[in-house]
This record gives C-alpha cells, sequence and structure tokens, in this order.
C-alpha cells in the first residue's frame, strides 16, 4: 500500500473546521480516486479559562518556521503507519487565538473506523505533548504569562 497522505497546515488566522474538513476530503478523494470508508476527526477550541480558573483574553501560540512543519509532519507520518491509514490532516492555529475559535483540527482517513478513531486520537496526543508550540495566556487585564505544560486529556 502506498504510504498515507499527508497534509499539514499551519495557520495564522481563523479558520472553519468544516470547510477545512471539505476541502481535505475534495483533495483525498481527487488525489486517491474515492474518499476511504472511515473518517476520523477532532476539532480543538480554546478554553474560556485559564486552568486556574481565570477569564482567558486570548491563546497565543509561537512557533520556530520550518522546523515545526518537520515535526509535525513526523508526529503524523508515525501515527498512520498502520497501512489502513490513508490521508491524514492536521490544521493547527499560530498567533493569537481567541477563546471558542478553533485551535486545532486533525482528520483522518482509513479503510476501517477503528485505525481511523486510533490514529486520530494518537496524533492528537502527540501534538499535545510532542508538537513545538510555546503558548502564553492573555488574561483580560493584559498580563500574560507562557505555560509550562500541557492540559491533561
Amino acid at each position: 500500500m502506498a504510504a498515507p497522505l499527508l497534509t499539514i497546515e499551519l495557520d495564522p488566522g481563523p479558520f472553519q473546521p468544516l470547510g477545512a474538513l471539505e476541502g481535505w476530503q475534495s483533495l483525498v478523494c481527487s488525489r486517491l480516486g474515492g474518499l476511504p470508508a472511515a473518517e476520523s476527526s477532532f476539532v480543538g477550541r480554546v478554553r474560556p479559562h485559564t486552568s486556574a480558573g481565570q477569564p482567558l483574553a486570548a491563546l497565543e501560540l509561537e512557533h520556530y518556521p520550518g522546523m515545526t512543519e518537520t515535526q509535525l509532519q513526523r508526529l503524523a507520518a508515525a501515527a498512520a503507519s498502520p497501512p489502513e491509514v490513508a490521508a491524514v490532516l492536521v490544521r493547527h492555529r499560530i498567533g493569537r487565538v481567541l477563546p471558542g475559535d478553533p485551535i486545532v483540527l486533525v482528520a483522518v482517513a482509513a479503510d476501517r473506523r477503528g485505525p481511523a478513531q486510533r490514529c486520530c486520537q494518537e496524533l492528537l496526543e502527540a501534538l499535545k505533548h510532542e508538537a513545538p508550540f510555546w503558548k502564553r495566556e492573555w488574561l483580560a487585564d493584559g498580563s500574560g504569562h507562557w505555560l509550562g505544560g500541557n492540559t491533561p486529556l
């Protein structure tokens, strides 16, 4: 079986998850000659509060251009190693993201639901813990602080 189609995108501005998913499905269909039987997807949005319960004004994500895309490509390829996985999409925001805005979209197309769901879950955990993003929480009073870890599952 051919290597899976990996699509990695970093967005400096807002995106609509359903429109992005539809565009990716069109790409997969044209590249693979049809859509695989199963898809699993996840949309993550910025929470309205910090982990300490304070209202969040925004979340800022910084990255190192080039290195971040390369690492995301590696994480997607590793998660997509089962032969049933045909295509993977990772779309992630960078810059300032407001509460409620989509921050990440992960989608996986596979021959069966099990591999699609497992790949999606594995990739989400890898992104959360291994993707090279630096996050700063901004509060309503204009103060901000860098996050030292990730939120639990």
